[in-house]
């Protein structure tokens, strides 16, 4: 489909944003740094309930913040990122499929530009904008981070890349591995030079070099994603433990220490306290195994944690979308607290603004500020319904109820692309079942499958385009 006219989101928040208003007069105003996981599960810390894992970075952060534990984002990257940086639902963006890895994809789907990222809009009040990692939002020119409210960029613009050739592997006969590493749109050669590493080195300069003027960050670090390339020094940590979650366990401490070294930096520059710090990860682990161009590589069929939570990365059941979550902002959020209330990334977007003082656009979002929630552990959760759509599949959870459509269950499989473990076109799962979602009660509660179907068929219509 082609993109669509950008909206615009001027008209509530003042005419000319900034106009009248020096940067030094926000410098009040949190700095927002996103720290974004890759394929880490549910339960994948410490503070979460893994007790054979190394997150200390991790566990500080929940320390002073906020933890969730019904935090959702979607199934795999592509949809959770653009559902995470707009704020709304992903078919809105046209992010209902693979998007494009390699800017030579002429063909190639990228999420719209119409969409008006929180990049832009923070951009707009002041804030220098910055992303270090990941991007996975279509790499075809124009649709970059730069053309999307990022005043600079670094990082790789597909789905994944080896940690130090910088090549994404996923490929067909037609086309081997290809280099993705790019700062700001300009492709750059740092061969042998560990990812992670080179992710907190951008990080790093971005804090330091803006530290005086409001900022916002996006970590979008690639781990532990595979190809699990762990730092060497964390594997004696678990010599001792099974594969995969050995491999597994290695990656997600790297990961945390990657992440510590980003929170340190903002100590030592003494922005901590000033600093809105959101941790959470794109979607749960993943069970994927692949062989291309003679090269092994993938999660070894999952070394991730769900706890009695059913699937993982590419399943809507909850392993797949239920993720691990902290928000942080010392003397404005409380510290050390834990919400129940079931929370979407999208909401992150709404919040954000609100504690940056910045008025919603006048388009709509589907995230809703965090706000109460964050202020009253007894507030209602903030949304009656949650819907999520990738390719064919599809779910629907209402209270304690999720529909889902043309299901797959990852757990423990080796591919994404494994057929369905006998779900049907439809199963009704219930969170409150022992285990959860163990159950298909879609015979016994036809009346109740018409309705969520028919509430899902109304939501699609309504959101994609």
């Amino acid at each position: 489909m082609a993109d669509l006219t950008r909206r615009s989101f001027l008209g509530t928040v003042g005419g000319a944003v900034c106009a009248g208003r020096s940067v030094h007069a926000q410098a009040s105003k949190p700095n927002v740094v996103i720290i974004y996981t890759d394929d880490q599960g549910t339960l994948d810390a410490g503070c979460f309930g893994s007790d054979d894992i190394h997150t200390p970075n991790i566990d500080a952060l929940a320390r002073r913040g906020v933890r969730f534990t019904q935090a959702y984002a979607h199934t795999v990257c592509c949809p959770s990122r653009s559902q995470l940086l707009t704020g709304r639902v992903p078919q809105r963006g046209g992010v209902t499929n693979w998007l494009s890895n390699n800017p030579a994809d002429e063909n190639g789907r990228n999420m719209y530009t119409s969409e008006i990222t929180l990049a832009e809009i923070l951009r707009d009040h002041g804030y220098r904008t910055g992303l270090s990692g990941k991007w996975h939002l279509g790499a075809k020119p124009g649709h970059q981070p730069l053309d999307q409210g990022f005043d600079e960029a670094y990082g790789h613009l597909g789905g994944f890349i080896d940690n130090y050739e910088h090549k994404f592997l996923h490929s067909n006969p037609r086309r081997p591995p290809f280099h993705d590493l790019y700062r700001n749109g300009k492709e750059i050669d740092e061969t042998g030079r560990y990812f992670p590493d080179l992710v907190v080195r951008e990080a790093t300069r971005f804090i330091v070099e803006n530290k005086d003027r409001p900022f916002f960050l996006y970590c979008a670090f690639n781990v532990p994603h595979y190809p699990e390339q762990s730092d060497p020094k964390f594997d004696k940590m678990y010599d001792s433990m099974a594969m995969p979650r050995r491999s597994y366990a290695s990656m997600i401490t790297t990961t945390d220490d990657r992440i510590g070294q980003v929170l340190n930096t903002l100590e030592t520059w003494g922005l901590r306290d000033s600093t809105l710090v959101i941790f959470m990860s794109d979607n749960g682990h993943s069970t994927e195994q692949f062989n291309n161009w003679g090269v092994n590589y993938g999660a070894n069929g999952g070394g991730g944690n769900t706890g009695d939570w059913r699937g993982a990365k590419a399943s809507m059941f909850e392993g797949g979308i239920r993720v691990p979550s902290v928000i942080s902002l010392p003397g404005r959020i409380p510290q050390g607290e834990v919400r129940d209330q079931a929370i979407s990334n999208m909401d992150f977007f709404p919040t954000i603004l609100e504690l940056c003082g910045i008025d919603p656009p006048d388009y709509e979002l589907d995230g809703k500020s965090l706000w109460p929630v964050l202020k009253s552990a007894d507030a209602p959760t903030q949304h009656e319904v949650f819907h999520w759509m990738w390719q064919d599949q599809w779910a629907i959870r209402e209270g304690s109820w999720k529909l889902i459509g043309n299901g797959r269950d990852t757990t423990g499989l080796k591919s994404r692309h494994a057929p369905r473990k006998d779900m049907g076109e439809l199963y009704l799962a219930n969170l409150a079942d022992g285990p959860p979602e163990s159950i298909n009660h879609a015979a016994d509660r036809p009346d109740l499958v018409k309705r969520l179907h028919r509430m899902h068929e109304e939501w699609l219509k309504a959101t994609e385009r």
